[in-house]
């Protein structure tokens, strides 16, 4: 039986993949093994992802492991068919935060107990948890009740003089630098990629005017402050990733219109 992927999840994971591929950190050239194999020297490239959602991709067809909402088309399992010489050990999971890469999540291993000294390439999409981005959101939901062509969840997120998520970004760099150093010292001859998360929030503030709905609950002045908040999350991993002699991959820039206001069939991160 085929079953045909939802245009949300399935879109995000084919362009996340596509950023991989088409960039100089694409597993196709992350090893030189994967860019040339010959019948004197073969070698499969052993390939391990790491993650949270954004990674395992919940919700998307096939899912593999209902525990962590990893699906069979997430961007890993993308990556990995566009090359033969890659062999994948995916062990991302919905909800993962740092803690979850040398500690076990639920009934999930550490994540970090798959990488070894014969791990070739290391993909990493982590962060978003640790900040409490969902929960954010879910506050910014309840609170566009009160005023939804305001700006409630701005305001209540600065309430105190400073920016709570910018707080929880800030506190979070040094927990993703500690992963990639996790990482290099279980894997020291790896290459580790760090891979942003894709835009989710309009862009233009004028494309969320007329935005908010039960599907999109943020109030329309609200998505202008996400958006940043989600842009200074990135900027922090990209920062982290050349600090800790890792790439980052940038998947927002490819996804840009593809938002949660996008038109549909446009939309690739609403549920």
């Amino acid at each position: 039986m085929t079953t045909r992927l939802p245009a949300s999840g399935a879109k995000r994971a084919l362009v996340v993949g596509a950023a991989l591929i088409s960039g100089a950190t694409a597993l196709a050239t992350a090893h030189p093994a994967m860019a040339s194999t010959t019948a004197h020297h073969p070698h499969r490239v052993d390939y391990v992802a790491l993650g949270d959602s954004y990674a395992s991709a919940p919700l998307v067809p096939d899912q593999v492991d209902a525990s962590c909402g990893r699906s069979s088309n997430n961007y890993p399992s993308l990556v990995t068919r566009s090359s033969a010489a890659a062999k994948l050990t995916d062990v991302t999971c919905s909800g993962a935060t740092t803690a979850a890469m040398t500690a076990p999540q639920g009934t999930a291993a550490p994540q970090l107990d798959v990488v070894n000294r014969q791990t070739d390439l290391v993909t990493l999409t982590i962060g978003g948890n640790d900040i409490g981005f969902t929960t954010v959101l879910g506050t910014c939901a309840k609170l566009s009740a009160t005023d939804p062509a305001g700006a409630p969840c701005r305001d209540h997120l600065a309430g105190s003089g400073t920016d709570r998520v910018t707080e929880s970004i800030a506190a979070t760099a040094p927990k993703v630098a500690e992963v990639i150093r996790g990482i290099h010292r279980r894997a020291p001859h790896a290459k580790v990629v760090v891979v942003g998360y894709p835009d989710i929030f309009p862009e233009d503030p004028e494309d969320g005017v007329g935005c908010t709905s039960a599907s999109v609950p943020p109030a329309a002045g609200d998505f202008a402050c996400l958006r940043d908040e989600e842009k200074e999350l990135n900027s922090m991993l990209a920062h982290q990733a050349r600090l800790g002699g890792a790439t980052y991959v940038n998947t927002y820039a490819p996804t840009v219109g593809h938002d949660l206001c996008a038109r549909v069939g446009k939309w690739w991160n609403r549920p």
